[in-house]
């Protein structure tokens, strides 16, 4: 295999589909015994990506060990939640020749560290795979309709960035290279939580004016966190910070904005969770983003509000209030 993806839901499917589509031999991994016999039977994936076929290129399996081992460049596609288990899983046939790239916009909750951080903390003592991960604005339907996408890929191995990069540009999908693993990872989490806000502040009918200043201020909050932690400053201006940020913040079809409209509604968030088979990585990652902002003392505003909006029962409207009324200051 040339490449192998370990998860099938909406974007491990969809970037599957991409891979295929480049002719690339590429075999995709499917815990799920359902989705795995209908890919199997008809080659379309009808839970997360109804509507397309995956093309001959792709193969299917239900042994992660096997599809962990059988390509030179490995993509993670499963939630945060479930990464450190999938990554001990593969962990023992993992070799130093392997690029791992992660597809996960997440930060592990308690632990709060960033996917590529699990990933070397599981991987070690044993042979260490060279790390990459790619974020940046892309919906995996609109990946799987052939619309003009562009992410970025960090590594701080500059020569599996641009690997990778080769391996997946296309007229449709282009990638940038990146070393600010750091920032691009924060970003890529982040930026979700920021998404839930906007779609509160939509459902509650705030208007462009409200959406707009969430936007800013998302970036600049998490810029702070992103500097305190390491990263470069210019990555949050790039397409895995504010490209990522525009698009979660604007499109319905954003799981977490979604998620955030629903709240802005009235809707609980067990109900809301409840009604789809996706994850909004945004309800876990306002857990990290507030721990690590106290952890580094980094003032968060709008991740602290959503937080408190989503798991003590806050008012949205109270939230906005204490947003607007807190001391004022130089921007």
């Amino acid at each position: 295999m040339e490449a192998a993806i370990i998860g099938g839901g909406s974007w491990g499917s969809a970037f599957a589909l991409h891979l295929g589509r480049l002719h690339l031999k590429t075999q995709l991994w499917i815990r799920e015994k359902e989705i795995l016999e209908g890919l199997q039977e008809t080659r379309q994936n009808r839970i997360f990506l109804p509507g397309f076929s995956l093309p001959p290129e792709v193969s299917f399996s239900a042994d992660i060990r096997e599809t962990a081992s059988s390509a030179g460049t490995l993509f993670i596609a499963v939630p945060s939640r479930f990464c450190r288990q999938v990554l001990k899983e593969i962990a023992p046939i993992l070799r130093t020749d392997q690029v791992v790239v992660s597809l996960t916009k997440g930060i592990e909750e308690g632990s709060l560290k960033r996917m590529t951080e699990v990933m070397q903390e599981v991987f070690l003592p044993r042979s260490l795979p060279r790390l990459a991960v790619l974020s940046g604005p892309s919906f995996a339907r609109e990946v799987a309709e052939k619309h003009p996408t562009a992410v970025v890929i960090a590594s701080s191995a500059s020569e599996s960035a641009r690997a990778v990069q080769h391996l997946i540009s296309d007229i449709h999908f282009r990638a940038y290279t990146s070393a600010d693993i750091v920032g691009v990872e924060l970003a890529g989490a982040l930026k979700n939580v920021i998404a839930v806000a906007t779609g509160i502040s939509d459902a509650l009918h705030f208007g462009h004016n409200t959406r707009a200043a969430l936007i800013t201020r998302g970036i600049a909050e998490m810029s702070r966190l992103g500097l305190r932690l390491g990263a470069k400053k210019e990555t949050f201006l790039g397409l895995a910070g504010i490209g990522d940020l525009v698009l979660t913040c604007t499109a319905r079809m954003s799981r977490n904005y979604h998620v955030g409209f629903e709240l802005g509604r009235g809707r609980s968030l067990a109900d809301v969770l409840a009604e789809s088979p996706m994850v909004a990585e945004g309800v876990t990652t306002t857990v990290s983003a507030r721990d690590l902002s106290l952890k580094e003392g980094v003032e968060m505003p709008i991740s602290r509000e959503v937080y408190r909006i989503l798991y003590e029962n806050k008012s949205p409207r109270e939230s906005l209030g204490d947003l607007m009324l807190r001391t004022l200051r130089g921007e």
